[in-house]
């Protein structure tokens, strides 16, 4: 054929055989023909990615989500600030805008899971059917534990030791309805995949309720074919020092899946980055965990890029990015460059000043200067900000988790007085209670004064 000889080659995706034809003139043809006898729903990257994964961890493959579930957690603020914000006051996007940005991330088809509020997957997955015929997977927020419970001015659930609660409800999540039929689940219309949290705080009585939760969880995704992915939060409130908070994290991981069977197994873990040793001591403990990150608090750009390609370095095949992405100046260029980076395309500091270029032609005014982009910052590990920890390029060494864990213990030192106070003396307590009983004259308190009463008031309901 001479100078126009072909290479022919053939790829299949969503009932599609796709024709790639390369002439020797270096000019590519695309010819597509439907397949009628062939199952035209798409292949989940998901799906794909994890088998690959657990045949070959040395593989390439990396799962990359956005986590839009912020309104589980933080109310009114959840969808981010809005362009028209102006610094005398606090304006944010509407949950229809927070939607649309989904829509628009689903189209991009760069990240492999979109994770959402069980309401928001009703609008998108079950009404909408965003998902079908696309590679990406929807999932929900399975549970909102006390610890994420940062709406309204002044909430400190947070700064107490978490406590299990669900509000979605699997069926809906599934068909939209409660007690969906077999029939319903099979056709898998609605999200049938779900992030479990769980944070354990040294404390008998609520690690021991949590992990129960946990188990009535995953008896009943079980039962109804929903599957889930585990994350881990470090300590939100520890009751008792602990001094190596990433072993303590990643032993009770062990410890709690050492009697989970396959069947009822997340298909991986979503847990903080901590550094090169604990990512690589748990990837190492079990080659059939699928280990994860979680994104944390938004920082800087290169925070952002430079802990994916950390993370994956030591041996991560996973990263959910919420803050980070939401809180992007543009966050579809974003995405592209966590893309690049997951993929092995591009490294952290070249995608900073990528992504910076990108703006530029989209003229769009970044919120920091390129200067200000390329550095790190201290991040926060955990939705409410109580752990948290400096990621930079240079941990590559032992000594870097060293200094990871005197962040932790010294974000943890100052989270002491809220439980110690509930451990005092009992005479103190008794002074406490019989002041507690009477109407307190909040004009003549100090702030430690108040703090103390509003901790007591809790304590005495728990």
């Amino acid at each position: 054929m001479g100078r126009f000889a072909l290479s022919i080659k053939r790829h299949e995706a969503g009932g599609f055989f796709v024709f790639l034809l390369e002439t020797r003139r270096e000019v590519s043809v695309w010819l597509f023909y439907q397949d009628k006898c062939a199952d035209t729903k798409m292949e989940k990257s998901l799906d794909r990615k994890l088998a690959r994964i657990l045949k070959d961890r040395s593989c390439n493959d990396f799962i990359l989500a956005d986590a839009k579930d912020g309104d589980m957690a933080y109310g009114l603020s959840a969808p981010g600030l809005s362009p028209e914000n102006y610094a005398s006051e606090f304006k944010f996007k509407t949950l229809d805008e927070y939607r649309a940005q989904i829509r628009e991330v689903v189209k991009q088809g760069l990240v492999d899971i979109v994770l959402m509020s069980a309401s928001t997957s009703e609008v998108l997955t079950l009404k909408e059917g965003l998902f079908e015929n696309t590679p990406i997977t929807p999932a929900i927020r399975a549970n909102d534990a006390s610890d994420i419970w940062l709406a309204g001015q002044g909430a400190i659930y947070g700064a107490v030791p978490s406590r299990p609660f669900r509000t979605a409800d699997l069926d809906h999540a599934l068909c939209g309805h409660a007690g969906c039929s077999k029939s319903e689940i099979a056709a898998k219309k609605g999200a049938d995949l779900g992030l479990y949290s769980i944070t354990f705080n040294n404390d008998l009585d609520r690690d021991y309720e949590a992990l129960e939760a946990y188990k009535e969880f995953r008896i009943e995704a079980e039962r109804k074919g929903f599957r889930h992915f585990l994350e881990v939060f470090s300590p939100n409130a520890p009751v008792n020092p602990i001094e190596d908070v990433p072993k303590f994290v990643s032993d009770h991981i062990a410890r709690t899946l050492a009697g989970v069977t396959t069947a009822a197994r997340p298909i991986f873990l979503k847990i903080p980055y901590y550094g090169p040793k604990a990512m690589e001591a748990l990837v190492r403990y079990d080659s059939s965990l699928v280990v994860g990150i979680l994104g944390g608090s938004a920082g800087t750009t290169l925070d952002a890029f430079q802990m994916l390609y950390d993370a994956k370095k030591y041996g991560a095949r996973v990263a959910l990015y919420g803050r980070k992405i939401n809180n992007a100046d543009h966050q579809l260029t974003f995405i592209t460059y966590l893309r690049a980076i997951a993929d092995g395309q591009a490294w952290p500091m070249e995608a900073v000043k990528a992504y910076h270029a990108d703006l530029q032609k989209l003229k769009i005014k970044p919120k920091r200067s390129l200067e200000d982009d390329l550095r790190t910052t201290v991040q926060s590990l955990s939705y409410n900000n109580s752990s948290t920890v400096s990621m930079t390029g240079a941990d590559k060494s032992e000594s870097s988790d060293s200094k990871t864990n005197a962040a932790l213990a010294s974000a943890q030192a100052k989270k002491f007085f809220v439980r110690n106070y509930f451990k005092d003396s009992e005479e103190k307590q008794d002074a406490t209670k019989k002041q507690f009983t009477k109407t307190p004259d909040f004009s003549k308190m100090t702030q430690q004064e108040k703090l103390q009463w509003n901790l007591e008031r809790i304590r005495r309901s728990m």
